[in-house]
């Protein structure tokens, strides 16, 4: 049957707004916060830390725009307002006390407004906070909006129809609800694929949205790709007359076994594409047009259906024309380019040696380091780069994270990579918790390289006493275990619970060169298996470390699996969240093919698309089907925690389901925690303190 994309251009409706006067203040959680914390870290104080983000600096440099969201366990949902400080941090004050969330917040009309976001609306009000009134609305809502360079335009993302409903084959079965499927991929992430997310162009007199135009009308393709993709996938050129943009113009078969998105150059005008990467078949991504308008930047992997190739910085004339590679001999991968105002140099941000730091390079693929080396925080990408009235480049506005503490708006001379903090949303909670400290080691691993592991301390540390630990097993494959901050994986946290927490960056991680990145790739079942080996027996021949667990989600919950039928009395017990069980099934069941297909020694092209599955002739995929997790239940013997999200398509719940019925089957003790209403990781508020107080009590059970 013909397969009918039903596309309606939601986008071009934009209907009158609906007015909305939030007066209702919230509740102080951050005062509460305070009254409750006590010394001891827990998952509730976590979750009740204020969250910075998306700092915005004023056109007159003076100001500095972002947001907090703040997290109410009791009602099991976040808020995030809007607040206001000087450029050195200092008079803080909050902008608008809404009762729903305010997002994507943006500097306008030469600073005296501001343009927001809220339940899918875009909102105009004043500098001051006053006078807020809606300025559009689209049928699906709008994603996230970016303004042109002399504000007369706009850019958003908005979801349009793209399924075949019951009524489109057969319109007097109005109550049927089957779905109507004869291709992939029908799901991704944590949705069945009933829509799409599309971007358009609208006109914007600064009050209003005016007319609109969908940049890929009538085409069944995403923009910005899906699952994690946003605006960042956009560039307006300085004009305003054109957009670059990134985009895997596949669906189907097609578009799940390939990464190959292209960058392409949009006229307004004329409303024609150019592919300006064409025969370039990897993964183009994050163009960025320089201030002058002749040349465009964009990250680049090199090889189709491979997510974890690494990540170059490419530039060219604005047309294509003279690519060059300017990260060619640059270890490491890079990430979010920012132009300096002459268009002569490239900022970007890149996980170096296993923490996140700032460089820079110019048009001659000459790379140096801005931030200062090896710091042990992660900061999150450029931001804002200002320039003094001459346009050399000053000061960054970012933010930053460490394992310590969850992220805060800094200020960085450019000059000397030194910065100052200057939000502290969180310092006086902080400083009242119990305070553990963090130790980078250096392990050899059996293949003779050596491998930054991090161990994290309780607070009150003594080398006399005995502790309890963690082994933490991460996930992707490919990863950077780093000095970030989430709410899902707390290292902190779980320090906190008096356990010394072992974190190693075994082969497989991105931060240490491409060599040590790939050889993961048809290896699970071994040489990332002797690192948590060398690491658990490095930290196990210490006389104050006692029993280990190990844990880890997905990829990590792949290897608990693995590591329950091989380990040798190694842990004490295992948690397993989202883990891969059966590496057969796996291949057929999840979404993203071209992942498992790679990682088993396969290609993304037509005719061998499956040259990476269970029933290939590939000695790779041989061999890694017959390691496979399920295959050494036999072995198990430890008592394990499985953990799953019943909307997990990533790695389908059925997986942890099987892994705690063989164990269930085999004798072994174990306990299981299924979320009807949680996709790939557990986000919801209360269900995050049930899934961490579950977890550490099965942990104090086994190993305290």
């Amino acid at each position: 049957m013909k397969k009918i994309f039903a596309f309606i251009a939601l986008l071009g409706i934009m209907v009158s707004c609906t007015e909305e006067k939030e007066t209702v203040t919230p509740i102080n959680i951050k005062k509460m916060t305070s009254v409750e914390a006590g010394n001891h870290f827990t998952a509730e104080v976590m979750h009740r830390l204020g969250k910075v983000s998306d700092p915005q600096v004023s056109p007159d440099g003076k100001t500095i725009l972002f947001g907090i969201s703040y997290t109410s366990i009791e009602e099991n949902k976040g808020l995030r307002n809007l607040y206001l400080m000087d450029i050195d941090g200092s008079n803080l004050r909050q902008l608008t006390n809404f009762s729903a969330s305010a997002s994507n917040a943006r500097w306008i009309d030469g600073g005296k407004k501001i343009a927001y976001l809220q339940k899918g609306k875009l909102f105009v009000m004043n500098a001051d906070g006053t006078g807020s009134v809606c300025a559009g609305e689209a049928e699906n809502g709008i994603g996230e909006f970016k303004f042109s360079p002399d504000g007369t335009m706009l850019i958003y993302s908005s979801d349009i129809k793209s399924f075949t409903a019951p009524t489109d084959v057969h319109p007097d079965l109005e109550k049927a609800t089957v779905r109507v499927i004869d291709d992939l991929m029908y799901r991704h992430w944590d949705h069945f694929v009933e829509t799409i997310p599309h971007t358009s162009i609208a006109s914007f007199d600064g009050n209003k949205i005016g007319k609109v135009t969908d940049i890929l009308e009538g085409e069944p393709y995403e923009l910005p790709t899906l699952p994690f993709g946003g605006l960042e996938q956009l560039s307006w050129s300085p004009d305003g007359k054109f957009l670059a943009y990134s985009c895997r113009k596949l669906t189907g078969v097609k578009y799940t076994f390939s990464t190959n998105t292209d960058i392409y150059i949009y006229s307004i005008g004329e409303r024609t594409h150019k592919n300006i990467t064409e025969g370039m078949m990897g993964y183009d991504t994050n163009p960025a047009i320089s201030p002058d308008g002749t040349k465009i930047a964009w990250m680049s992997m090199e090889r189709d259906g491979y997510e974890a190739d690494k990540v170059r910085l490419f530039v060219s004339n604005i047309d294509g024309s003279g690519k060059k590679e300017l990260s060619a001999n640059f270890k490491y991968n890079v990430d979010g380019p920012v132009w300096t105002p002459d268009s002569k140099e490239i900022y970007f941000a890149s996980l170096v040696e296993g923490v996140q730091e700032i460089w820079k390079s110019d048009l001659n693929g000459v790379c140096s380091r801005v931030s200062i080396p090896h710091e042990w925080f992660d900061f999150a990408g450029v931001g804002e780069l200002l320039c003094n009235s001459e346009g050399v480049p000053q000061t960054i506005i970012t933010t930053n994270t460490s394992m310590q503490r969850p992220a805060e708006i800094i200020s960085m001379n450019v000059a000397d990579g030194t910065w100052k903090q200057l939000t502290h949303e969180n310092d006086e909670i902080l400083a009242n918790l119990e305070q553990i400290t963090i130790e980078e080691r250096w392990i050899k691993t059996t293949d003779g390289g050596k491998m930054l592991t991090w161990v994290l301390y309780p607070a009150n540390f003594d080398k006399s006493k005995v502790y309890p630990s963690i082994l933490i097993c991460l996930g992707g494959p490919q990863g950077t275990l780093s000095q970030g901050w989430s709410t899902r994986w707390n290292y902190r946290l779980m320090a906190s619970q008096g356990y010394i927490v072992v974190l190693p960056n075994r082969h497989g991680t991105t931060a240490f060169g491409q060599e040590w990145c790939e050889q993961i790739s048809g290896d699970y079942c071994g040489q990332n298996m002797r690192d948590y080996f060398a690491a658990a027996d490095a930290l196990k021949a210490e006389p104050f470390v006692g029993k280990m667990a190990a844990m880890g989600a997905s990829y990590g919950g792949y290897s608990i699996y693995n590591l329950a039928g091989i380990h040798n009395n190694r842990f004490s017990a295992f948690v397993a969240h989202a883990g891969i069980f059966n590496q057969d099934h796996m291949y057929m069941e999840t979404e993203e093919m071209w992942f498992p297909n790679w990682d088993n020694g396969g290609i993304a092209r037509p005719k061998t698309y499956m040259s990476g599955s269970p029933w290939s002739d590939n000695p790779i995929a041989k061999r890694h089907y017959a390691n496979s997790p399920h295959l050494k239940v036999p072995a198990w013997n430890t008592p394990i925690m499985v953990t799953h999200g019943e909307l997990d398509y990533r790695v389908p719940v059925d997986q942890g389901m099987a892994a705690f019925n063989a164990a269930q089957m085999m004798g072994v003790p174990s306990k299981m925690l299924l979320f009807p209403d949680e996709n790939h990781w557990i986000l919801k508020p209360q269900n995050s303190v049930f899934w961490h107080r579950e977890v550490f009590n099965w942990l104090d059970k086994w190993c305290k």
